[in-house]
């Protein structure tokens, strides 16, 4: 259950989410997207708490997909980044072959919730087993406690490399402990989309 912003301390990051205006995009956008924000914000890469959210397209097989009217781009930013990220308001980002311009962006605070969902996450190496007892390192390192649940396992294909990444279910998450896994993340490649938890009210969201 999440707790009100009156009772919790903000957290030091916040999304930015952008309206996006386009007809379609590469299925697998992350590495185009990545490297357009990079040259509009050549800050990104010094702030290791930015991330790009996955973009949510519609579902298909092929190598395009098409752009739905709610389909946003969301970036997870320092607070104090929001103003020279707000710049981005009205430029066309070039990705691949598409192109999509960004519309007026809005603010929204990360909420503590118990169970947190990450569509991503990296793995060093390509197993189940030897990623969930990275996960589990990772999260005692934190003095982070919860139940895990490991999801769809996924091969990326991207000029810089072949990526392995797991779906990832956090569960009975304090508020203190939900907000601090939003604000840090887990693994790598947080500006390919990877590593970024979302509140979620369902398990069943883990095969997504």
């Amino acid at each position: 259950m999440s707790a009100s912003l009156d009772e919790q301390l903000l957290a030091t990051v916040i999304d930015i989410v952008f309206p996006l205006g386009g007809h379609s995009l590469p299925r697998d956008a992350a590495p185009a997207l990545r490297a357009a924000l990079q040259r509009e914000m050549p800050w990104l890469d010094h702030e290791p708490l930015a991330g790009i959210h996955p973009l949510k397209l519609v579902p298909g097989t092929e190598a395009e997909a098409l752009l739905s009217q709610r389909t946003r781009l969301l970036l997870r930013l320092p607070r104090e980044r929001f103003a020279a990220a707000t710049g981005l308001a009205g430029r066309t980002l070039q990705l691949g072959d598409q192109a999509v311009t960004l519309g007026q962006p809005h603010a929204r605070e990360l909420l503590p919730h118990r169970t947190l969902y990450a569509y991503a996450v990296a793995a060093e190496v390509d197993d189940e087993i030897a990623f969930m007892q990275t996960m589990d390192a990772d999260l005692q390192t934190l003095a982070v406690r919860s139940q895990l649940i490991c999801g769809k396992r996924q091969q990326h294909a991207w000029p810089a490399g072949a990526l392995t990444t797991f779906s990832l279910m956090l569960h009975g998450l304090s508020a203190s402990d939900s907000l601090r896994l939003q604000e840090l993340g887990l693994g790598r490649h947080r500006l390919l989309g990877c590593g970024i938890f979302v509140p979620h009210k369902s398990a069943a969201a883990v095969g997504e």
